[in-house]
């Protein structure tokens, strides 16, 4: 049961992480800004997903621990900056096992026709959730890989047999809809899509963009898969690529079928709404569940080992960084699926209210792990690493262009929106939940996480 992750089980472990309930739920957004260039759009995000990708696969080439952007950072530009990026990196990671865990239990409600604002029935859902997962863990690495291959699959195939059954609709029908959702007019009698200038494509390409993130917590398990420092380099991009083909099928299938439909439905899965053909429909609203729960997997394999692999350099306590007979970092898995469990009952399940620091943390492991990369290439490095083979596209141009992306994401982030929420009244107030969060995650745990590392060098 400890058998570690081949080639295939990592690529089907990214797609895993990466895919979830966006491109089943939410598509819809991004059409609302971009109409029918949407599907030009997921094209556009892709590319951007992809620089960053390489640019993380470029760093798995030189880094081969646990952790991910933690041990890239450290081993770049040391101990301090590592521990910053591993604290607010474990944090979000582990409230963003929770979101997305709100997420699969509030929508399987809702798809099943139950209360899905009840908190009894968010709890209890919840709860069984979270144990599944834990005994899916202890059973070992081999059964969580089967777990994650069988999910990945599941949620592919329902993508796959959805775009083929959209284009047989659509060769059957001779017809394309997809300018319609340009025709649409709002309640003051105007055009409802904005017109396509330069910010609203920005907006438009970042909206896409967070349906590809997840790529970068592939590595935090590299000790747990075969050959790490060869197969991460390649099955990120390739997974990546793999995603991009899917995202933009779908979203063009569904465009040039009903397009309407993705702008104006009330209904939780969005992509069903767009198929009239109860079977389709059926098989979309199953491939949204099994996609819920397997990021839910892939969730719980990352962010352990993101607080294992601190531990074991220090940062955090050393007894988080042990492994039991099945060779898993159980003490790791319960601390975060109590982060995971705690946050979103203490937030009442607001899945506004708990993102922020998921979300703000990505931006931070955008910037440092690029220079990080160049540092490599350079060996100006302040920690040992492989000599792995140097490619001054990959490993200089490339980390440049996501630096310069990640700038232009950070101006463009809804700032306001991240911390305000409007309340019953209609009018936006100071999200004090998620100001009081970003506070903890980054700033009160990284002081606290300095003093214990200089602690234990004194």
């Amino acid at each position: 049961m400890n058998k570690k992750m081949k080639f295939w089980s990592i690529v089907f472990l990214t797609i895993n992480s990466i895919i979830g309930t966006g491109i089943f739920l939410s598509p819809g957004g991004v059409t609302k800004q971009a109409g029918s260039m949407a599907p030009f759009i997921y094209l556009c995000a892709a590319v951007f997903a992809a620089v960053l990708a390489v640019t993380f696969a470029a760093a798995s080439k030189y880094v081969v621990k646990n952790g991910a952007a933690y041990s890239y950072a450290k081993a770049a530009f040391g101990a301090n900056t590592g521990m910053f990026i591993g604290v607010t990196r474990y944090v979000s990671a582990s409230i963003a096992w929770g979101v997305m865990a709100t997420g699969v239990v509030k929508n399987a409600l809702s798809i099943l026709g139950m209360d899905s604002k009840n908190l009894v029935n968010v709890t209890i859902g919840f709860l069984v959730l979270m144990l599944i997962l834990f005994i899916i863990n202890v059973k070992g690495t081999a059964f969580l890989t089967l777990i994650s291959d069988l999910s990945t699959a599941g949620k592919v195939a329902a993508l796959a047999i959805t775009i083929v059954a959209g284009i047989v609709i659509i060769i059957m029908t001779g017809e394309n809809h997809i300018t319609d959702v340009d025709m649409l007019k709002n309640a003051e009698g105007g055009s409802l899509i904005p017109t396509m200038d330069a910010t609203m494509f920005v907006t438009a390409v970042i909206s896409a963009f967070y349906a590809f993130t997840g790529f970068e917590s592939v590595a935090s398990g590299a000790s747990d898969m075969e050959n790490p420092e060869k197969n991460l380099p390649r099955a990120i991009p390739l997974a990546i690529g793999i995603i991009a083909v899917i995202y933009f099928g779908i979203v063009l299938v569904a465009m040039m079928i009903n397009p309407v439909a993705l702008v104006q439905s009330d209904e939780v899965v969005i992509l069903a709404a767009v198929f009239g053909n109860k079977i389709i429909r059926g098989i979309i609203i199953i491939g949204a569940l099994i996609s819920m729960f397997g990021i839910n997997v892939a969730s719980s394999f990352h962010a352990p080992r993101v607080c294992e692999a601190m531990a074991k350099d220090g940062i955090l306590p050393a007894f988080l960084g042990k492994r039991n007979s099945k060779d898993i970092p159980m003490n790791a898995f319960i601390l975060t699926a109590a982060l995971a469990i705690v946050v979103p009952m203490s937030f009442m399940y607001d899945m506004q209210g708990i993102m922020i620091i998921s979300s703000i943390a990505r931006f931070a492991q955008f910037i440092i792990v690029p220079l990080g990369v160049i540092v490599f290439f350079m060996g100006k490095q302040k920690e040992e690493i492989i000599d792995a083979k140097k490619n001054v596209i990959t490993d200089v141009v490339l980390p440049i262009i996501s630096v310069a992306l990640t700038v232009l994401l950070l101006y463009k982030f809804n700032w306001k929106g991240q911390f305000s929420v409007t309340g019953e009244d209609g009018v936006a107030h100071l999200n004090w939940y998620a100001i009081t969060a970003m506070i903890i995650g980054y700033v009160i745990l990284p002081i606290v996480a300095y003093f214990h590392l200089n602690s234990k060098k004194k």
